[in-house]
């Protein structure tokens, strides 16, 4: 199974803005394209949110060492 990076995030995102500047798109076309837009930034915001979660806890972990593990939420299970 291939995981999803932020770099594939990024790549839809440029794709959905091509097809919002397509000037051959009628007005159904472009509602609709606008549509999908605003689901991909809602769901894009998410994942960049939990991103910059996850940097902020390899941060702590990172200035802090071991002794904020039991601070951090689980992921995965017990550790």
């Amino acid at each position: 199974m291939t995981k999803n990076k932020l770099t594939d995030l990024n790549d839809h995102l440029f794709a959905q803005l091509e097809r919002l500047s397509d000037e051959d798109l009628d007005e159904k076309a472009i509602a609709k394209e606008v549509q999908r837009a605003s689901a991909m930034v809602s769901v894009a915001d998410k994942i960049t949110s939990n991103a910059d979660l996850q940097l902020k806890a390899a941060k702590l972990f990172a200035e802090h060492g071991e002794k904020v593990l039991n601070h951090l939420p689980q992921i995965g299970g017990p550790r």
